[in-house]
């Protein structure tokens, strides 16, 4: 291990190979809170220094994890003491940004928030959004093709990402960095790396896809008093307004953020099953603001929602949606708390939901709770459990509550967190065999050595 440290040390620079406390005192992610392992930090400067460190790896066999900005919920960073880790957070930089093309190129190590200020200063936006927005790098959000708030409109990170470059596992650059919506010159090599997780390769740099600033935002926050006036809330809403989010919470999650925790003052009663938070966003204000008024009218004459608090303000706006985005609260009341992100087709979310209540009632009397929440528009939920127990037996008994029923359904283990080391044994559940056995051969084309993110994604039996 020293002897390739002092090869990295020539590549990046001393102060830029981390070891002992300087690597134990950070975390590999926010959520478990467990200290980095890893046998150095590696913190290369630019795509070329990475290059040449993969290139150092690959020769002596070293396996290697990436770090972004560690907002993940699966373990998928992870790491080993006879692993190193690649840091991006040294490449930061927004390169250039094309207002008539309608374009942002990023190094991957910028935060999402700061990508997100930049399109505003132009006058644009770069829609992906989630709550994570000021750690989260561009590079995880690419790495796990992170969805967020704003999926029902302008979709997935995919759906975002024109091009990119990449870092193979033996050091190769494949540059595609792409700014043109229409390219069908052969493969798309890009949607190999999108959502790979670090298994394939190393996102350093992307061209983002921006969309024109929208002046007009209106946000409501209602309650729906059950499941079938909750659906078709949504497709009226989807009808009549610019819909730009919908986010549904079941009563458990919206009554422990305000009533029970005391977080935050409920802005309407908790005794509805239901509630919503609806956002448009237009190019009028007044228009708008009309539309979106005349839809929560007709929406309340339709019986589809019971009451409804419309943000007059920012500050207000911001108030709705912390109810929905402070997991630290939910992590606070629920702990130890097992988490899970899933997708399902939304007419069976009512009966799933239920049944996983049901079903965790009898698993675990008296001490098991479940708080639903999600982006109902878009078929994600999230599902917050804690039974009062973290003991590896208690969550692998909560995990086949949660996953097993989802495969009847054709439900999915993962709606945007990814696998990491968390998923590994439910993948069957979302994959059929032949779909497993050409995700194994892509890795094994692209990384014969395994020594990108090992056990991420297929576990132990990592190709």
């Amino acid at each position: 291990m020293q002897t390739i440290l002092n090869e990295l040390a020539e590549i990046v620079g001393h102060d830029n190979v981390l070891t002992g406390t300087s690597v134990s005192q950070r975390s590999v992610d926010w959520f478990s809170g467990l200290a980095c392992e890893a046998g150095a930090i590696i913190r290369p400067a630019d795509t070329e220094e990475l290059s040449r460190v993969m290139a150092c790896c690959h020769a002596a066999g070293q396996a290697v994890v990436t770090h972004g900005g560690l907002t993940g919920v699966v373990h998928g960073a992870v790491t080993a003491p006879d692993e190193l880790v690649v840091s991006l957070e040294r490449m930061t930089a927004i390169e250039d940004i094309d207002v008539v093309g309608g374009t942002l190129t990023v190094q991957a190590g910028a935060p999402l928030q700061r990508v997100q200020e930049a399109a505003e200063e132009v006058d644009m936006q770069f829609p992906l959004d989630l709550g994570a927005r000021g750690s989260c790098t561009i590079g995880g959000n690419i790495a796990t093709n992170a969805g967020g708030v704003r999926v029902i409109r302008y979709g997935m990170m995919r759906q975002q990402v024109l091009g990119l470059e990449a870092v193979l596992a033996d050091g190769t650059v494949v540059s595609s960095l792409n700014q043109m919506l229409k390219n069908n010159a052969g493969y798309d090599l890009k949607q190999l790396f999108i959502g790979s997780e670090g298994t394939l390769g190393i996102v350093t740099r992307a061209v983002l896809r921006l969309q024109p600033r929208l002046p007009s935002e209106q946000t409501a926050l209602v309650a729906v008093p059950s499941f079938s006036a909750l659906t078709t809330l949504l497709n009226l809403a989807a009808r009549r307004i610019g819909l730009s989010a919908f986010e549904a919470l079941w009563q458990s999650h919206y009554r422990l953020m305000t009533e029970e925790s005391g977080a935050y003052p409920p802005p309407l009663a908790t005794d509805s099953p239901f509630y919503a938070i609806i956002e448009s966003q237009g190019a009028d204000v007044e228009i708008d603001t009309e539309r979106f008024q005349a839809f929560l009218e007709q929406a309340l004459d339709q019986g589809l929602i019971t009451d409804a608090v419309l943000a007059g303000s920012e500050a207000q706006r911001q108030a709705i949606w912390d109810i929905r985005e402070d997991i630290e609260v939910l992590v606070k009341q629920l702990a130890p708390m097992f988490s899970y992100d899933v997708s399902l087709p939304i007419p069976a979310m009512e009966d799933y939901v239920a049944g996983l209540e049901r079903r965790l009632a009898d698993a675990f009397p008296e001490q098991g709770r479940l708080v639903a929440f999600g982006h109902l528009g878009d078929g994600n939920l999230h599902i917050m459990i804690s039974v009062r127990d973290d003991r590896p037996e208690s969550r692998r008994g909560v995990e086949r509550l949660v996953y097993e029923p989802l495969a009847a359904i054709g439900g999915s283990i993962s709606a945007e967190h990814g696998i990491g080391l968390e998923k590994c044994d439910y993948l069957s559940l979302s994959r059929s065999s032949a779909e497993l056995e050409l995700m194994r051969l892509l890795k094994r084309t692209l990384d014969p050595g395994g020594l990108l993110n090992p056990g991420k994604i297929f576990g132990a039996s990592t190709p």
